[in-house]
């Protein structure tokens, strides 16, 4: 661990982005605050960026497209990284550790495969690894996971973790629009990514549950073992037989501790879209907002809610952590460690109990709902609820009929097999959308 300079706490700060600017306007803006709850300054000694010729707002001396040298600067103490993606984060963050820097990031998709990796180099060199900006923004859910929590069983994790899918879904269910307009309605505000792929395809909210599942389940959990959907398959048809049903749409990322009959436990991480009813708490959360709701034995359901992404939100965030880490560099402690004594097995998507909504087009004929019940019944999947309604071409001829289904529980196995041997059925025209149901008992 290196030893403050001059009796301040030495700052090094990776990219000036949204986060990153807003983060170094606070320590300057805040200094005399800072300094009281820290119990020593904290001083900007250098901002590395990928250009430097570009006025960024900072004082031009402050500002290196040197990283390595930056991060090995006897004068920093403190490494906070916000630059991304997993590279050059991941070299960057790997020597400012083995050079006895506590370390704070926002890097999700970094932490989400490399997070034993950077814990285990914190561990060697005695020095703090936090991430609390990696998700849900400004909400604190690692810090009650990894403090508050600790004496505590933690057995599921849910929720929206990424603004961007919930601002497009909000905006399908409250105006009708279809996803393609919703996506380019995000897009003009700001919400969405000029490539939003990793917001849309589940990859970003499965990076985020295999960070909570590993700290809420004691447990190693990558990214990879995160079964993921996306939402662009979502149409405005399912929103208008979720509100028939009493539900919405939402993105949902879910870990969950499962106990076998035999007491075997294991770990289920999963992201996909689901209807949820709407007297969840979750069903409440629109627009660009994230919440979080644990399940712990004890404790019983706590919800966090705010703001999950932006600028200022996130960093917040990001100096909640640095105050931490810094008080710990002036008392000589250390913050908590990676806890992985558990090591659970991830079970997969197919072992997992769910519900299913199912929504077709059959031909319009006697037998064809006996046809497909009997599918149900062979997979043995039992049927909680149909809806059936006819369809009339443009000349206001009738051309099938539209068929939901919406089953109890059963295994993902189960309701995949009847899934695809619905498909084969010579009177069913096409599947429209399958959808799993969350936050029900049935």
């Amino acid at each position: 661990m290196t030893e403050a300079v001059n009796g301040e706490i030495g700052v090094a700060v990776l990219g000036l982005g949204n986060v990153g600017s807003q983060v170094v306007r606070i320590i300057e803006e805040s200094a005399t605050d800072l300094a009281a709850r820290v119990g020593a300054p904290l001083r900007v000694r250098g901002i590395g960026v990928r250009r430097v010729g570009a006025d960024r707002g900072v004082p031009a001396e402050l500002l290196t497209d040197n990283i390595e040298e930056l991060v090995s600067r006897a004068d920093v103490d403190i490494v906070v990284e916000l630059m991304g993606p997993v590279e050059p984060a991941r070299k960057a963050i790997l020597a400012a550790l083995e050079q006895g820097k506590s370390v704070i990031t926002a890097n999700k998709a970094l932490l989400a495969v490399s997070a034993g990796e950077l814990a285990q180099a914190a561990e060697h060199a005695h020095v703090d690894l936090y991430f609390e900006a990696a998700v849900a923004g400004a909400i604190p859910v690692i810090r009650p996971l990894t403090q508050s929590l600790a004496g505590d069983t933690v057995l599921r994790v849910a929720g929206i973790v990424n603004g961007t899918t919930n601002y497009i879904l909000s905006e399908m269910d409250s105006t009708g629009a279809d996803y393609a307009s919703a996506l380019a309605d995000a897009s003009a505000l700001g919400y969405a990514e000029a490539d939003p792929t990793a917001d849309v395809e589940g990859h970003d909210a499965a990076a985020k549950a295999a960070i909570l599942a590993s700290i809420a389940f004691h447990t190693r959990v990558s990214a990879d073992d995160v079964y993921c959907e996306g939402i662009t398959k979502v149409s405005p048809t399912d929103f208008v037989s979720a509100r028939a049903l009493g539900c919405t749409i939402k993105l949902l990322a879910i870990c969950e501790r499962l106990t076998g009959a035999d007491g075997q436990q294991r770990v289920s991480a999963r992201v996909y879209p689901a209807l949820v009813p709407l007297d969840h708490p979750l069903a409440a959360v629109n627009g660009a907002f994230n919440a979080v709701v644990v399940e712990a034995e004890a404790a019983g359901r706590l919800m966090f809610y705010g703001q999950g992404a932006g600028g200022s939100p996130t960093a917040s965030a990001v100096m909640g952590d640095l105050v931490m880490a810094a008080r710990n560099r002036v008392q000589g402690g250390r913050g908590p460690r990676e806890s992985k004594y558990a090591k659970l097995p991830v079970a997969p998507i197919g072992d997992i109990s769910t519900r299913y909504y199912v929504n077709m087009n059959v031909a319009d004929r006697p037998g064809v709902l006996s046809a497909v019940a009997a599918e149900f019944a062979k997979h043995e999947v039992s049927i909680a609820e149909v809806r059936q309604e006819g369809m009339v071409d443009e000349g206001g001829q009738r051309c099938g009929a539209r068929i939901v289904v919406v089953t109890h529980r059963a295994t993902d196995a189960a309701l995949s097999e009847t899934v695809a041997a619905l498909a084969g059925l010579e009177v069913v025209q096409s599947i429209n959308s399958v959808l799993r149901m969350e936050g029900t008992t049935e």
